[in-house]
């Protein structure tokens, strides 16, 4: 696994990825263009894995093709830094950046569902949060990091998650400082006449109707992709970061708004399921060469990017190189 060479003539024969172009020219067509946000994904799906540390101009140069020009990545950057995402290294002339500790926890919460394997089963019990003390404003900020997390919103302001895990929500309790202000408690349903009510009340509080079209969407992006790249050999290196990290932002976006809801209350042939499996086997295709990429293009303070972390290799299930 700490190997990234290819074969001798991999470089100069490597498999392009027909229709990443089309893609790529989509992307720079959003309006507007929201560097920041991409900027997340590229920090926490590569950079992070790798060191957490790199050269502003390694940045620039891998995100023009995205679209964003240099004043662009530079303008998105310094937003980043005051918003409390990224930290700032002056070396001589030459700047670099890395997460937050801040940055880092809130992505770390995205990834723990981004990579998971499969939805966990489900034991029949909720965790509920009612903001019995929280003001406001704060009650707001709340209610967006809790859907962020996959939690719902219920009647009476009352939050709702499926399952008794308490990591995520610790995590932002704390961070938001309100963690004495509410009330967590869990619940579970123990009519199965009631089932059917609950799984109605899922739909509404999620929007899984909303959820729905925009995972159908999301396939229709990226199927054609996967049936084009091949299934053996060596692929073009720069192509593939350029993939897995528009796969991983067209993901990461829609999952924030999603439920974590179980198989249980899902519709039939739920298009989540299918967008999952769909990300898992196109990472696990390209993410050798993204990452061959990563440690061949891209500069620390130290010299290039250092090989992977341990804890990359477990992303969905287990990435074999």
């Amino acid at each position: 696994m700490t190997d990234d060479s290819l074969p001798e003539n991999a470089s100069g024969n490597s498999a392009q990825l027909p229709g990443l172009e089309g893609l790529l020219g989509a992307f720079q067509k959003q309006r507007p263009l929201r560097g920041g946000s991409l900027i997340i994904t590229v920090f926490g799906d590569s950079i992070s894995q790798h060191g957490g540390s790199v050269w502003l101009g390694s940045l620039i140069e891998a995100l023009e093709p995205f679209g964003l020009n240099q004043r662009l990545v530079r303008t998105s950057v310094y937003r980043l830094i005051q918003e409390g995402w990224l930290d700032s290294n002056q070396v001589g002339r030459r700047s670099y950046y890395r997460f937050t500790d801040f940055g880092l926890r809130q992505y770390q919460k995205a990834a723990r569902r981004i990579y998971a394997q499969s939805r966990q089963n489900w034991d029949g019990k909720w965790t509920l949060v009612m903001p019995a003390y929280v003001v406001d404003e704060a009650r707001e900020q709340m209610r967006k990091e809790l859907t962020w997390a996959g939690f719902g919103q219920l009647t009476g302001g009352v939050l709702a998650h499926p399952g008794a895990e308490r990591q995520s929500l610790d995590e932002t309790l704390q961070e938001l400082d309100i963690h004495d202000k509410v009330v967590v408690m869990t619940a579970s349903t123990e009519d199965l006449l009631s089932q059917s009510a609950l799984k109605q009340l899922s739909a509404s509080c999620w929007n899984l109707d909303q959820l729905e079209a925009r995972y159908i969407e999301f396939l229709e992006k990226f199927r054609p992709l996967q049936a084009a790249i091949p299934k053996s050999g060596p692929l073009d290196p720069k192509s593939c970061f350029q993939l897995r990290t528009l796969l991983v932002h067209e993901y990461r976006r829609i999952l924030l708004k999603d439920s974590d809801l179980p198989q249980e209350l899902l519709p039939n042939d739920w298009a989540g399921n299918a967008a999952q499996l769909l990300t898992a086997n196109i990472y696990k295709r390209v993410h050798r060469y993204a990452k061959q990429y990563l440690c061949q293009t891209m500069e620390t303070a130290d010299g290039p990017l250092p090989e992977a972390s341990a804890s990359y290799y477990s992303r969905f299930g287990e990435l074999n190189d």
